[in-house]
């Protein structure tokens, strides 16, 4: 008698889970849609090489005119229209075709996530770190042919309000992109082979909503390459956006910065050496450590829409790069003191968020690796296990304190920030120069663009604490209660 082999059953998609309203719903949909876009470019222009930072009309409100301020900031003669151009899109896309060539053909880990509600777990591939490193290898070797003169750093100081606006289309398009595809998501009770599904705040009906939070959870498309295997083929767009153009876009800014302050002074400062060595190094940590992103909550609970996607591959790459920015433009000295005041939280947050992230990645994955064996816990009604002693016992959301400290040595170069551009002529050739000087009136005009970085991260991390705090008491519930009565800090222990 022939024995029939088992077959495994294709997952069948549940009802989806249903919750209310973030950031204030539809209207705080549209002021961050359209109000950041407007935003970053206000920081672009005011911080400028032309008059200063920030434009000096702006330190004399009752002067202030908008021709003169379009002419202190250097607004260009096209207008708007002129942010945009061709030629600078095609170049920019072929950046992200490089990333997505370089995906596909390099060698990679794949690495199981964790179970979805729909049943069943998706694979990944990580390779972004060789693929980063691959990059800047290149970089660095038509730097050394070229100098500061390399055309990537000419090219992006340059045109730089053109490569935002390519970054702005492209993040666009691949929102209303994720969006109108959602809708092909299986139904409830129907087969569900590729795992797809709703996220649980991306489904409220609202169309301008949906779009900004992300319909779909992990919204994946194949490619239709042949001699490559399935990982390979498969691109989650939600991790390769978090993980690849932006992250390493961040870097690639700062060391178009250092260039331009070559190319302007002929000398290259510790500081804007400094904030990007420790940018670099964040950044690079995190692709080191790709897998250790399927335990995040954008993972695990947040759609891919356009905040995501904006967030990922337009703010971090050109909101995180302002310090190296105004550096490029007016160079400061720290000196060892200065140096060794910056290294001090950085040193001290990357021992916390490093130490606490790895901690959880491992206890989640291999709850009998040597190193987290030992961690006490206690285990929920759902079957979930929530550390309470270890880096997890201080505070519920430790990895945010260490995040946020390491966050101080970007903008700390800067020092107590503003210039102004004045013109003199030189003694020596009798020919107009521009200089940047800083005032008494321009010290400290600028904190605000050179220190926003960190108010913002700051911001940002008690919004996704509160965030998260709402997310595990409704999964939680009781136990949750149970959890937060043995470890009663949030994010600094003792504090809050």
């Amino acid at each position: 008698m022939t024995s029939k082999k088992d077959k495994t059953p294709v997952p069948v998609q549940p009802v989806p889970e249903k919750r209310g309203y973030e950031f204030f719903g539809p209207y705080g949909a549209f002021a961050i849609t359209f109000g950041l876009p407007v935003l970053l470019y206000g920081f672009t222009f005011l911080c400028n090489e032309v008059s200063g930072c920030p434009a000096p009309s702006l330190l004399h409100p009752s002067t202030l005119t908008l021709d003169k301020l379009k002419e202190e900031v250097g607004w260009p003669e096209g207008g708007i229209r002129a942010l945009y151009d061709t030629k600078v899109f095609l170049w920019v896309l072929g950046y992200y075709l490089l990333q997505l060539v370089l995906y596909v053909v390099l060698p990679g880990q794949v690495v199981e996530g964790t179970e979805l509600a729909c049943g069943g777990r998706l694979r990944y591939k990580f390779n972004a770190f060789p693929t980063a490193v691959l990059i800047l290898a290149g970089l660095a070797a038509g730097t050394y042919l070229d100098g500061a003169d390399f055309v990537v750093w000419t090219f992006i100081w340059d045109n730089y309000p053109q490569v935002i606006a390519a970054n702005l289309i492209i993040c666009s398009s691949l929102a209303a992109f994720v969006y109108l595809n959602s809708f092909s998501v299986p139904a409830p009770g129907k087969p569900n082979p590729e795992l797809r599904q709703l996220a649980p705040g991306g489904h409220s009906g609202n169309v301008l909503y949906d779009f900004f939070i992300g319909r779909e959870l992990n919204p994946r498309v194949r490619l239709p390459i042949p001699f490559v295997d399935e990982a390979s083929r498969t691109i989650d767009i939600k991790v390769w956006c978090e993980m690849r153009p932006g992250l390493l876009g961040w870097i690639i800014m700062n060391l178009s910065n250092i260039a331009r302050q070559y190319r302007t002074f002929g000398y290259v400062t510790d500081s804007i050496v400094l904030s990007t060595a420790l940018q670099a190094f964040y950044v690079l940590d995190g692709l080191y450590m790709e897998p250790a992103l399927l335990t995040t909550m954008d993972v695990i609970m947040d759609g891919f829409g356009y905040m995501l996607s904006f967030g990922d591959l337009v703010w971090v790459p050109f909101i995180y790069n302002l310090q190296t920015r105004y550096l490029a433009m007016f160079p400061n000295e720290l000196g060892l003191r200065g140096i060794a005041l910056v290294l001090a939280p950085t040193v001290v947050g990357y021992m916390i968020f490093r130490g606490a992230n790895n901690q959880k990645n491992r206890f989640r994955t291999n709850p009998n690796d040597p190193r987290v064996k030992d961690i006490k816990y206690i285990e929920t009604a759902s079957g979930s296990k929530l550390m309470t002693s270890g880096w997890w016992g201080l505070a519920r959301h430790i990895n945010y304190l260490g995040d946020w400290l390491m966050s101080w040595s970007y903008s700390l170069p800067t020092g107590v920030s503003g210039f102004v551009i004045v013109n003199s002529v030189s003694p020596s050739t009798g020919e107009l120069e521009k200089r940047a000087v800083q005032t008494p009136e321009s010290r400290g005009a600028a904190l605000l663009i050179t220190y926003f970085f960190l108010i913002y991260f700051g911001v940002l991390l008690l919004h996704r604490e509160r965030r998260d705090e709402e997310k595990c008491k409704k999964k939680y519930g009781k136990d949750w209660d149970r959890y937060t009565s043995l470890v009663r800090s949030r994010i600094i222990p003792g504090v809050y």
